[in-house]
């Protein structure tokens, strides 16, 4: 074309600048630059995994261990955990970090080597545990890193909220025998002298005794709950022991207000009747004792003659039960003697004296009685000066005769323990007074004097010489019935309270805890559930504290034997065959009884479990009844066959109050 330059050629390239600019391929090259470290990136992270696995694994096996083994530590002064826990802690973290089973040649979960678990024992007797493993890395081996080691710490401990336990404790006569005598142990009666001074009686403890299983138990118990508890936890203890009744009445005079209907005796507590009929004796007046006899007196003026007449003394009885009746038989005057100075023969006739007692059912003024525990008071049924004394033993308040079920919303004032007592006499308690009571046959009322139904003449105080118990006439208060658990009144009930270990110790170890009497289940059940109550007149005693939460309230009822009531026997429910409070009428037929007594012992378990109480059930050499087992709190009934079994019961019940969980 005309006027245009021509185009210029451009430079050949070089070798190296046609590389430089050609870039096909370059992200093979660079893939292969940073395979290195991807791949030391992806297998960081697939063996970070696998660690954190091995760890998480680790640690649960830790915490497994240490919880079993601290579920399974006996308490003792050792620093070293006891062999028993150390295996069972171990079997809890071998089964929780088990091998691989599917590469048989390693040792531990995911190929882990050197696996170990040791557990401890800490300062506060908890149980603690460190646990290491070695895991072998997978890719990051391309790093260098081939294993990396583990360690891992636990601790587990047993916790207790705010807790209620109450002691109901059977403390009967076989109870000072051993587990295994199930027949021919007769422990010898002996006495003792009571805190208040007067005599009690027991039954002496072989050694090795169930009553001596006991005391260990229950100080065991206390030591394995204490181990468990921080400061900010409260706990109380409480405890009845039973026979055939309750040594309940001071607790009760404790709690109740003041009569103010009363005015005979300021400050009777309103909770116990000021008066109450027993079955008892009391004097008619006087019957004949022997034959009379006449004494003649010469040269008296008759005024001393008529003077010689009369009953000696004018009332009451000589310190040898005796009184006479001295009447004017004749009177001759001398000759040429007249008038009350003049003299003559005087003929006295003596007719000898003895006490007629009316033996039956009898109102007696109880408040001096109760009130009275310096000197005690005057035995009214006694012409011998004798005093008595309360125990604080109680009969109880009114009950539903013959029944064999209750309406747990219905429920009668002996068997509701949330009924505080009113002005009504049914709603109260009547303080036991074996002093007062008498057998009396199987009569309504009996005379004992000579033209009576019966006669005890050989005693001129008009009592009893027979050594059988039950026999007419027996007091209660007699050796023999005493002896064959007639009659019992055992150590007084311990209120809840936040006791130490020297209380609890204190308590179980002192003169009157001891065995004697007869098995009522009923009885101790009845206590147990009053005295724990939240509603009742102990509620003061169980309350929440302040910023708490409720109390865990709990019952350990134990016993050695079965329901074995007698209807001779003067206890919480008088004499059944005289009163029938209980059986109404089915007197001799103690098959008849048991079964009234067991309705009775079932419906108060029932109702203390309807109040949120566990009640753990522990039957001491003792085959668990069906009545036993169903008292408990689903299954919470335990068979202990010696003292060695009884405290390892305990000790299940004790690590059950207690908490178990895992603090680190």
């Amino acid at each position: 074309m005309a006027g245009q330059a021509p185009r210029k050629k451009a430079p050949p390239r070089g070798l190296l600048s046609t590389l430089a600019r050609d870039v096909r391929g370059n992200t093979l090259a660079m893939m292969a630059m940073f395979m290195i470290p991807l791949t030391g990136l992806v297998g960081s992270a697939v063996d970070m995994s696998r660690l954190y696995v091995a760890k998480t694994r680790l640690q649960q096996a830790c915490d497994a261990g240490a919880l079993a083994g601290r579920k399974g530590m006996a308490y003792t002064n050792s620093s070293a955990l006891d062999a028993d826990a150390v295996a069972q802690a171990q079997a809890f973290f071998a089964n929780n970090f088990r091998k691989d089973t599917t590469s048989p040649a390693t040792t531990g979960y995911l190929g882990t080597t050197n696996v170990g678990f040791t557990p401890t024992k800490t300062a506060d007797n908890q149980v603690a545990g460190t646990a290491t493993a070695t895991v072998p890395m997978t890719v990051s081996k391309i790093l260098g890193t081939s294993t990396v080691t583990l360690n891992v710490t636990c601790e587990a401990r047993y916790d207790v909220a705010d807790t209620d336990v109450m002691f109901v404790l059977d403390t009967t006569g076989s109870m000072a025998c051993l587990a295994s005598q199930t027949a021919g142990c007769n422990p010898t009666v002996r006495t003792y002298t009571r805190p208040d001074g007067t005599t009690g009686y027991y039954a002496q403890e072989v050694n090795g005794s169930k009553l001596s299983g006991v005391r260990t138990a229950v100080l065991n118990f206390y030591d394995t709950v204490a181990a468990s508890a921080d400061p900010s936890t409260h706990i109380r203890y409480g405890f009845v022991t039973y026979t055939s009744t309750v040594n309940a009445g001071f607790a009760v005079s404790e709690v109740s207000p003041t009569d103010p209907t009363y005015s005979a005796i300021p400050n009777y507590p309103l909770y116990l009747v000021n008066k109450w009929t027993y079955n008892s004796r009391y004097l008619l007046g006087d019957a004949n004792r022997g034959s009379a006899s006449d004494t003649t007196y010469n040269n008296v003026r008759y005024s001393a003659c008529t003077a010689a007449t009369g009953r000696s003394p004018a009332s009451g009885y000589s310190t040898n039960g005796e009184a006479t009746q001295y009447t004017l038989a004749s009177f001759q005057y001398n000759s040429g003697q007249s008038g009350t100075n003049g003299l003559g023969t005087c003929r006295i006739t003596g007719q000898p004296l003895k006490p007629n007692w009316r033996y039956g059912a009898k109102e007696w003024d109880v408040a001096p009685f109760v009130m009275n525990q310096t000197k005690g008071v005057a035995d009214p049924t006694k012409i011998t000066g004798a005093t008595s004394k309360w125990q604080g033993c109680l009969e109880e308040r009114a009950t539903t005769s013959g029944a064999t079920s209750f309406s747990q919303k219905n429920l009668p004032p002996d068997l509701d323990p949330d009924l505080i007592p009113n002005f009504d006499t049914a709603t109260k308690w009547r303080p036991m007074w074996p002093d007062v009571v008498y057998y009396r046959g199987n009569n309504t009322t009996a005379d004992s004097g000579s033209t009576g139904t019966g006669t005890n003449a050989s005693n001129p105080y008009g009592d009893s010489t027979s050594t059988t118990v039950t026999g007419q006439w027996t007091a209660l208060n007699l050796y023999q019935n005493i002896s064959a658990g007639y009659v019992s009144c055992g150590k007084p009930v311990q209120r809840l309270d936040t006791l130490t270990r020297d209380q609890v110790e204190d308590y179980v170890t002192a003169s009157d805890f001891v065995p004697q009497g007869g098995t009522y289940h009923d009885v101790g059940m009845i206590w147990g559930t009053r005295m724990l109550s939240p509603y009742g007149i102990f509620a003061k005693d169980t309350a929440t504290w302040p910023g708490r939460n409720a109390p865990n309230r709990y019952i350990v009822f134990m016993t050695d034997g079965d329901m074995s009531p007698n209807d001779d026997l003067y206890g919480l429910y008088g004499i059944e065959s005289y009163d029938k409070r209980v059986a109404n009428g089915s007197s001799g037929n103690l098959t008849t009884y048991t079964n009234f007594h067991n309705k009775r012992f079932l419906a108060e378990c029932e109702a203390a479990k309807a109040r949120n109480i566990k009640v753990f059930v522990i039957g001491f050499g003792q085959t668990l009844t069906t009545e036993l087992t169903n008292c408990a709190s689903d299954d919470q009934a335990y068979y202990a066959s010696d003292n060695k079994s009884l405290d390892a019961a305990f000790q299940k019940i004790a690590k059950q109050v207690a908490m178990l969980r895992v603090s680190k």
